[in-house]
């Protein structure tokens, strides 16, 4: 049985939007939140949300703030003890950032194919938050879905020299722009390497392009690369 045969079966979604409803009154309370391009997220059908990762604070404020419940791919490692059962109680999806994890993609793939939203940072890991760094796990995920791609730009979660691990004071001002979605037909297994490569390609392009676009906009700087010996999380 290959990835995309097995019988089409959504993410839970039901302590993820409860948490969300709990959450959110404290992020705003907490931080200067400011969010641009919201109607570049379809309100329905599968969405992928591809957001650079510049800090800690970005998965837990994509979490609360994502137009859509999300379902982000993270990082194995967070799957332990009382935070491994609480991102399974929400949905998430576990992967592994050694390997291709052919599981993960399929559970993301299974949730797109219900009309669900899942999130995931094609860098791979924190940085500087520029997508110099690509990983193929978004295009495979777009050709085989079909789900539009929104480019997501965050600022604030980390400044200049800090470490990923950083928690951003409060009162400071995040930013969370979407971008314009691109999209491409459905393949059903696009084993074509050409195929992934041009899409991949364009991806990348696009996802850069916006993270610019972004900081022209809003007059922000990214925090640039991490500094030596700060976890890449």
């Amino acid at each position: 049985m290959s990835l995309i045969d097995a019988p089409p079966r959504g993410l839970p979604e039901g302590g993820l939007k409860f948490m969300r409803s709990i959450a959110e009154p404290y992020f705003n309370r907490r931080w200067d939140i400011h969010e641009r391009g919201h109607g570049n997220v379809p309100e329905d059908g599968p969405v992928i949300l591809a957001s650079n990762h510049i800090g800690w604070l970005d998965g837990p404020l994509m979490f609360v703030k994502s137009p859509r419940p999300a379902h982000a791919l993270v990082k194995e490692e967070e799957f332990v003890g009382k935070t491994g059962a609480l991102l399974k109680f929400l949905g998430q999806i576990k992967v592994s950032r050694t390997r291709t994890d052919s599981g993960a993609l399929r559970r993301a793939a299974q949730a797109l194919s219900v009309s669900q939203t899942v999130l995931i940072y094609p860098e791979g890991k924190r940085g500087g938050g520029d997508f110099e760094n690509f990983k193929g796990g978004v295009t495979w995920l777009a050709l085989v879905s079909g789900a539009p791609i929104v480019p997501v730009a965050i600022f604030g979660t980390r400044q200049a020299g800090e470490p990923s691990e950083t928690k951003a004071p409060k009162g400071a001002r995040l930013d969370i722009v979407y971008g314009k979605p691109l999209q491409f037909p459905m393949q059903v297994w696009p084993r074509d390497r050409e195929i992934l490569e041009d899409a991949g390609e364009q991806i990348h392009e696009h996802l850069r392009s916006h993270v610019t676009w972004s900081q022209n906009v809003l007059k922000r700087e990214l925090p640039g690369p991490l500094p030596r010996g700060s976890s890449d999380g």
